[in-house]
């Protein structure tokens, strides 16, 4: 079966061009495509959100996909290249009008994929170099990367801070973080960490209290 695989990313762009384009590959070859795969979608959205990623599941040896270029197919080349391996794998064509390549299970589609899997990985590389440069740079400027050291995460902004009443009158009850975590639905040490955090903020609360206290008399 062959396959017609049109994307575009918003609303504003039109499917038309790479339908034409398709067309008239497919004319050119005296091939017809069977069935059309449109969809509106950024390719950053993870592959089983897409229709793309639905045909990929229902595609089968000897099938043929044609795309107006492969960067129709994935977000980035790593991605591509997952998905033309798997292809390869599965004895499924791939067409590219622009680009001209013809992917499938032979030697030259081999070693095309060997080329664009040591650009994926020179690209991995050379970003994750940039990456690092760019953060000795600035902690070389006196930056401080990350959170300050000893500084604690907000209270207010943990998942479990609007049950904080109910979970600490659980707790004083006897129910263990094992009992809590499955009410809450979240992991024993997230309740753990949560009723510590609740504790010192206790602690610190009094603290300021005696405090004015004191100033007060």
């Amino acid at each position: 079966m062959i396959y017609g695989y049109i994307r575009v990313s918003t609303d504003k762009q039109t499917v038309e061009n790479q339908r034409f384009e398709i067309k008239s590959f497919c004319k050119a070859r005296q091939i017809e495509v069977d069935k059309w795969i449109e969809e509106t979608i950024s390719a950053r959205k993870k592959l089983e959100e897409r229709k793309f990623g639905r045909l990929m599941k229902k595609l089968k040896n000897g099938d043929i996909i044609i795309v107006s270029e492969l960067s129709r197919l994935g977000r980035n080349l790593l991605q591509i290249m997952s998905i033309l391996n798997d292809c390869m794998e599965r004895n499924i064509q791939v067409l590219t009008v622009k680009e001209g390549y013809e992917l499938g299970n032979n030697i030259n589609s081999k070693v095309l994929a060997f080329a664009f899997g040591l650009s994926a990985e020179i690209e991995k590389n050379l970003i994750s170099e940039r990456t690092k440069e760019a953060l000795a740079r600035k902690k070389s400027e006196g930056v401080i990367l990350g959170r300050p050291k000893g500084k604690k995460s907000d209270i207010t902004k943990m998942k479990l801070y609007r049950h904080r009443k109910a979970i600490s009158r659980k707790h004083e009850e006897g129910m263990t973080y094992s009992e809590l975590s499955r009410v809450y639905k979240v992991h024993r040490i997230t309740v753990s960490s949560f009723i510590k955090r609740l504790k010192e903020e206790e602690i610190c609360l009094n603290r300021n209290i005696e405090n004015q206290n004191q100033v007060i008399e």
